[in-house]
């Protein structure tokens, strides 16, 4: 079950306020820790509070800190995208939302406005959002003005680029719609999108909701008040000029309509309030005095002693620039409106079947762990419990630049093995800011332990037939000596990998770490960064032809794994055959693997052989594997040997874009990781990474 939804609209002004609360007093029905957040609010400043954020926290007394409940300002999306800080801007984002998620049981996210300039580029960011929260969305869309192909045509195109974007669309709400069009509008959209949404719902247009209330109108031209201050929040369905006589503008006066005069028309203020006060006239919203000059004091005494005035409101613009002005007036739903917030509300349970959304919102399931969630896990995870890792390629330029950000985001403490001399002066020519003096950097031979590395190495080998000679040759190699401090206890954990091959990296570990109570082999997994969610691949780097039984035990191994690391082990066991349809001794191991690893962890969920499409496409798992709880849903895939393993990671990785996190070593007593020599600064601070929370776990 999903812990959130997003809100988003396919245009400004749809009317997510009115969703909004609708969403939020469902979601209390069921529990009072509900959270909101917004990643990108519009407000000019931090000292601007945004209205939906403000609307929902006043009303339901939402026990929430205002600075919370956002990330950025508009201006400083901006400023960031300008420098080309997309990713900077996405794990903040991220951030701030997990501290938000952690303290409720629900979190309504709310997408930007999508106003002004750059909108377009706005949308594209509200559905990379949602996606890389693993929030499903609920799209608002509006038929205001619209008839119904065309208001239709607008919501399919929106949820067809979210899907596109790799965003999960599960629903879509249309505002003001005409009242007698909205059965049609709602048949329409459930045959045009029924396919692929599984709740729609059509709320017709209200003429008070959409109308602003006087105080709006106020706020937008920075009105004077000169009377009727308890009555701002008198509505306005439409302004009129005056500029007639009395006799010629009383038959054009409509309900709630705001009238714009100079302000010297005495004459036009005494009528008008007479004709708001007389049963044959309409009702006023107010009256709006232009040109900067007001009533002289004797109209205004008169004004003073007469009861129910309605505003009388003082602008310096000419009338018709104050009418322009009046029409650009945004209405708002604000917390101060309660009849507006009591109208939105009846709307929303009239018109929406609130027992359904429930059930729907309860019902979507989370693809899974996002990359970026993933990532920014794994690293909140380490810093939670720093372990201190040593890397034996202390003078690569990559290994350099990834310590230098280790560092400085605080995540693990360091030790780089290598010439102190070339790696001081390669940190200065990169620019890097590394603190020498608490990230220590020695030559095997330099160090102070390396007489006691040797003689321990000597003892642990001496029976394989390795003579001290022989020891203080191999201690004099970095993975050695590198290794050898995990082993005594001087580091937590080891990754090199960048110069050298996997098997210099990883022969020291298997020759003195070795392997955990209950292992008998080590293996590894790839974690696969997918566009919308990570999987786990085991063994694609170490074990060439593993029997059925270390099969079995590579699969527990990666189950456990993908669960240290947050993703929900459902284990595929691969073969060339689905179920019991394919026959031959490879099948037949992957079929014996799936039976060993099942007898050895009931808990877990795991079934084989299966192919591949089975694996991962829900619609060819109903045709192969019916009931399967594995089948178009795995997490953890676990090939047969090592050639389909890394050649299938590789195919993955290159024709998808996926970024591959690995290999990770797994079975052995403490943590060493290799990393390719192609690697990237990114892979080596996520290698990095994931041995310190390896290190945690041993």
């Amino acid at each position: 079950m999903t812990k959130s939804i997003y809100l988003a609209t396919t245009e400004p002004y749809s009317g997510k306020s009115l969703v909004s609360l609708g969403i939020t007093e469902l979601l209390l029905r069921k529990t009072s820790r509900v959270g909101v957040f917004r990643p990108v609010i519009s407000a000019a400043s931090h000292e601007e509070q945004d209205k939906n954020i403000d609307l929902l926290l006043s009303h339901y007394g939402l026990d929430l800190v205002y600075e919370d409940t956002y990330a950025f300002l508009r201006s400083e999306v901006a400023e960031l995208l300008g420098h080309d800080r997309y990713d900077e801007m996405m794990d903040r984002i991220i951030e701030k939302y997990r501290t938000m998620e952690a303290r409720c049981d629900f979190v309504l996210c709310i997408g930007s406005d999508l106003e002004g300039i750059g909108a377009m580029f706005e949308f594209d960011i509200n559905a990379d959002i949602a996606k890389n929260l693993g929030s499903p969305v609920l799209l608002v869309g509006t038929a205001a003005g619209r008839d119904t192909p065309t208001a239709i045509n607008t919501v399919a195109l929106t949820v067809d680029h979210y899907l596109e974007l790799g965003s999960q669309v599960f629903g879509v709400i249309v505002n003001r719609a005409a009242e007698e069009e909205v059965e049609a509008l709602k048949a329409a959209l459930e045959a045009e999108l029924g396919d692929r949404l599984s709740f729609i719902s059509v709320i017709p247009t209200n003429k008070a909701l959409g109308s602003p209330t006087v105080r709006e109108v106020a706020q937008h031209l920075d009105a004077s008040v000169l009377f009727g201050r308890g009555r701002l929040n008198r509505l306005m369905y439409e302004y009129l000029i005056i500029a007639m006589q009395l006799p010629n503008y009383l038959s054009h006066l409509t309900e709630n309509a705001l009238l714009i005069t100079p302000g010297d028309r005495a004459d036009v203020i005494l009528s008008a309030l007479q004709a708001h006060q007389s049963d044959r006239y309409p009702q006023l919203a107010g009256i709006l005095l232009s040109t900067e000059q007001r009533p002289p004091e004797s109209v205004c005494k008169l004004l003073r002693g007469l009861d129910n005035l309605v505003p009388i409101l003082s602008v310096e613009t000419d009338t018709l620039e104050t009418a322009r002005l009046v029409s650009s007036v945004r209405s708002y739903l604000t917390s101060e409106n309660r009849a507006k917030i009591d109208l939105s509300l009846e709307l929303f349970d009239k018109y929406v079947d609130t027992d359904a959304l429930g059930s729907k919102i309860s019902q979507v399931k989370s693809r899974g762990l996002t990359p970026k969630m993933f990532i920014y896990n794994l690293v909140q995870q380490a810093r939670s419990n720093k372990k201190h890792i040593v890397l034996p390629e202390g003078d690569d330029d990559r290994i350099l630049t990834a310590a230098a950000d280790l560092l400085k985001r605080d995540i693990v403490d360091l030790t780089l093995i290598g010439d102190r001399d070339r790696v001081y002066a390669r940190a200065k020519k990169l620019g890097l800011q590394i603190d020498f003096d608490r990230t220590p950097v020695m030559r095997p031979t330099k160090s102070p332990q390396f007489e006691d590395y040797v003689q321990t190495f000597y003892e642990l080998r001496k029976h394989k037939g390795i003579n001290l000679d022989v020891a203080y040759d191999l201690m004099r190699d970095v993975s050695y000596f590198g290794t050898m401090m995990v082993y005594k206890g001087d580091a937590d954990g080891m990754v090199s990998g960048a110069v050298h091959t996997t098997m210099h990296t990883i022969r020291p570990a298997l020759q003195f770490i070795k392997t955990k109570p209950g292992f008998s082999v080590v293996s590894s997994v790839f974690f696969m960064c997918l566009d919308d969610r990570v999987l786990v691949y085991g063994d694609c780097a170490v074990n060439p032809n593993p029997t059925a039984e270390q099969l079995a035990e590579i699969a527990i191994a990666s189950a456990d794994t993908a669960r240290t690391f947050g993703v929900e082990p459902r284990v595929a066991m691969l073969s060339y055959s689905s179920g019991e349809s394919g026959k031959g001794a490879e099948v037949e191991k992957v079929r014996k693997a799936t039976q060993i690893a099942q007898q050895q962890r009931p808990d877990l969920i795991l079934e084989g052989p299966m192919q591949y499409d089975a694996a991962v496409d829900p619609g060819v798992a109903a045709q192969k594997m019916p009931g399967s709880k594995v089948a178009g849903q795995a997490t953890v895939f676990i090939f047969p040997d090592l050639n389909t393993g890394n050649n299938t990671y590789k195919a993955v990785q290159r024709e998808t874009g996926a970024i591959a996190i690995g290999p990770v070593l797994q079975g052995l007593r403490k943590p060493v990781n290799d990393l390719s020599r192609g690697c990237t600064v990114e892979d080596i601070i996520n290698t990095v990474v994931i041995t310190a929370i390896q290190a945690q776990e041993s």
